[in-house]
């Protein structure tokens, strides 16, 4: 076994390194699951931004060809499914969202929303958005009342 001198300038030079690294390690790591919640936040915000602007095409093309949705009254069903059977339906019912709670990863995202309706009506809502190669891969609405979808609080008596 040989023994290779070193001197105290490499040593201290690795111990700085190693200092540096062990500090900024974190910080970084940070720093980019932060950049990550601000992207999927922002994403978030985009979505609900296209049903206020009443955009088919933005909303579309932040859409995984193979999205998803689901909700009390929809299984999963499919990017087509979910125009015909939400968009088309319900367009025509809302004023605008108001984002209470958005809380996001980097590939998940819970938001609390109040929806206002065309007639003065509101509603709030959560929903669970997953997120896979920057689009909206899946979104799982939870009402928050028996019908808390606009059409049904827009025609509801009382």
């Amino acid at each position: 076994m040989t023994e290779k001198a070193m001197s105290r300038r490499i040593v201290l030079g690795a111990g700085a390194c190693a200092l540096v690294a062990e500090a900024g390690g974190p910080q970084l790591a940070r720093a980019s699951a932060e950049t990550e919640r601000s992207k999927s936040q922002e994403a978030v915000r985009k979505y609900y931004g296209a049903w206020d602007a009443k955009d088919w095409h933005a909303l579309d093309i932040m859409l995984k060809d193979d999205f998803t949705f689901s909700s009390p009254l929809d299984d999963q069903i499919s990017k087509s499914a979910y125009k015909a059977k939400c968009w088309d339906t319900q367009i025509a019912y809302i004023d605008r969202f108001d984002l209470e709670q958005v809380i996001a990863t980097h590939n998940q995202a819970f938001v609390l929303y109040v929806c206002h309706t065309t007639n003065g009506k509101t509603f709030r809502n959560v929903e669970y958005f997953t997120f896979r190669e920057g689009k909206v891969k899946a979104v799982e609405c939870y009402f928050g009342g028996k019908s808390s979808f606009p059409s049904a609080v827009s025609t509801e008596k009382g």
